[in-house]
C-alpha cells in the first residue's frame, strides 16, 4: 500500500505541468454529469496517470469506458486516493450495472464513500436516485485527517456479487450485503465522482468468480 501512495502522490505533483508530461483524456472513455447542461470543459482534469487514472471535478458525474461490462457473479475493486477535500463532504466510488448512461433511462448501481468515515449506496433510475443503504459510519473507512504525512489517503472499495446477493466491502472490511433482487450490477461499470474533488483511482479490476 505505501508504495502505491508513493506511486501515485509522485505522479500528481508531475502533474501540475500536464502538457509537459503528454498527460491524455481516457482514450474512449465517456462521462455524463449529473447536471444538465454540463458538459467535460466544466471538468478541471480527467487523464490516464500511470497507475491508473486521475480526475479533478467540477460537477458530479460518472466516469466509464463502454467497452468494460460484466456480469454473472464477479468480484469488482477499485483503489482511490483522496487529495485535500477542502472540507467538502462530497462522495466518490466506484458505480456497476450500468444501462442506457447515455439515455433518458440511465441505470446503475453505485457505492460511494465520503470524507468523514462513511459510505452510501444507491440506484440511479432515470431522473430517481433511491438510496439502497443511506449514508452510515464504518471503522474501515480512512478519512483524509488519516493520511499522516501522506498528501493522500487510500481506500479500496470492492462489490462482490455471488448469487442471490452482492457484498460491499472497504479495506477489506464488509460493510454491507443486499439482495441482488434490489442492486442489479450486471452492465457496465466505472467510477462516479461528484463535485470538486481530487482524486487518484490506481486500479479497476474485475474478476470472475467460480470460474465464470
Amino acid at each position: 500500500m505505501r508504495t502505491l501512495r508513493i506511486a501515485a502522490l509522485a505522479s500528481f505533483m508531475t502533474a501540475s505541468a500536464a502538457a509537459a508530461q503528454d498527460l491524455e483524456r481516457p482514450d474512449g472513455w465517456l462521462t455524463r454529469f449529473d447536471q444538465a447542461g454540463a458538459s467535460e470543459a466544466d471538468v478541471e482534469m480527467f487523464v490516464e496517470m500511470p497507475p491508473g487514472w486521475h480526475v479533478t471535478t467540477g460537477p458530479a458525474g460518472i466516469f466509464w469506458d463502454p467497452t468494460n461490462t460484466v456480469s454473472g457473479d464477479f468480484r469488482a475493486e477499485m483503489e482511490v486516493f483522496l487529495f485535500d477535500p477542502d472540507g467538502r463532504r462530497e462522495a466518490f466510488g466506484l458505480f456497476l450495472g450500468g444501462r442506457d448512461l447515455q439515455g433518458s433511462n440511465q441505470e446503475y448501481t453505485y457505492f460511494l464513500l465520503r470524507d468523514g468515515g462513511e459510505y452510501i449506496i444507491k440506484r440511479r433510475e432515470g431522473a430517481e436516485a433511491p438510496t439502497v443503504r443511506p449514508w452510515t459510519g464504518h471503522t474501515a473507512i480512512r478519512s483524509y485527517a488519516d493520511r499522516g504525512d501522506d498528501a493522500s489517503v487510500p481506500n479500496v472499495l470492492a462489490v462482490e456479487a455471488r448469487g442471490p446477493n452482492v457484498t460491499f466491502y472497504v479495506n477489506g472490511d464488509e460493510v454491507a450485503r443486499v439482495p441482488r433482487s434490489d442492486v442489479p450490477v450486471d452492465g457496465a461499470f466505472g467510477f462516479r465522482v461528484n463535485h470538486r474533488l481530487n482524486l487518484h483511482i490506481s486500479r479497476m479490476d474485475v474478476t470472475p468468480i467460480g470460474g465464470r
